[in-house]
């Protein structure tokens, strides 16, 4: 695959209130590393960092460049749940559908709760979604994972790329300490929109070449470099650090062993550098 121009790397959130006007930890934090060098931005809602990447496409399609954007959340589910929520063995049907029914307003407001609640209950109402925040009831989604076999609901609690990714929480798991299950509901309705963008292709569901690339990351694989960072604020540390090391592999033409995935990554997607955290840490 060509060098990349620009690698942008995105620390998400699942946040029902905008962020501190103070730049905080557990908010959105874009880093960008291009040969201008490397900076990052803060964001307090979702809407707002939206804005940011499709201004970032489109400036990178009009001056002809590559960009490679690294989101951290999950953007496939374990074997079999496309199929049984959607029809489809597609990971993208599963973007279209939260598309549909994921409320997100400009000030974080949004009811991945309430979808997750809603997808439990055409499963039969005993999973594979769990967790929520304490004070709330629903139907069908349980405060803990107790009582939840996702073997019988006929799919894995963990996707196949979680084996590689040391401390990878399961997608299905929603406000937990670390939880990506939230992020991954408000996120994937965004990866649907910015998808329909001619040009722009998600890895690995799509195996051409394109200018614009979309691919799951993370940041933790860069833990040791994170933690000796000076930075106060960690978020902000792994988006700067991330950006950078997949740059300098790109320039280098190193990153054609981390596009590796196996077949099961066609629908349950795969992290961009599982398996390689000591080539992204030389990198640095």
């Amino acid at each position: 695959m060509p060098r990349f121009d620009q690698v942008i790397i995105a620390d998400w959130s699942a946040s029902n209130t905008p962020s501190p006007a103070r730049p905080s930890a557990n908010a959105i934090w874009l880093g960008t590393c291009s040969a201008l060098g490397v900076q990052t931005a803060y964001h307090r809602s979702r809407a707002s960092a939206e804005t940011a990447l499709q201004a970032a496409i489109a400036a990178a399609l009009a001056q002809g460049q590559r960009l490679l954007i690294g989101l951290d959340f999950a953007m496939g589910y374990p074997l079999g749940f496309a199929q049984r929520l959607t029809g489809k063995p597609e990971a993208r049907a599963v973007w279209a559908w939260l598309d549909q029914h994921i409320t997100d307003t400009p000030g974080n407001a949004n009811n991945r709760f309430d979808v997750a609640n809603r997808i439990n209950t055409q499963f039969g109402g005993s999973g594979p979604f769990w967790s929520h925040p304490a004070g709330r009831t629903y139907s069908a989604l349980r405060p803990t994972k107790q009582g939840i076999d996702h073997s019988q609901l006929g799919f894995a609690e963990y996707r196949g790329v979680e084996q590689q990714a040391k401390g990878a929480k399961s997608v299905w798991m929603l406000n937990n300490p670390g939880a990506v299950g939230g992020q991954s509901l408000v996120g994937l309705p965004m990866i649907h929109r910015l998808a329909q963008r001619p040009g722009v292709a998600v890895w690995p569901f799509d195996a051409a070449p394109a200018p614009i690339v979309l691919s799951e990351v993370y940041p933790s694989l860069l833990a040791p470099a994170v933690h000796a960072d000076p930075a106060p604020i960690k978020d902000e540390a792994q988006v700067r650090l991330l950006a950078r090391a997949l740059f300098a592999l790109s320039q280098q033409n190193a990153l054609a062993p981390l596009w590796i995935a196996p077949e099961i990554a066609g629908e349950e997607g795969w992290i961009l550098g599982a398996g390689h955290a000591p080539a992204l840490l030389a990198a640095l």
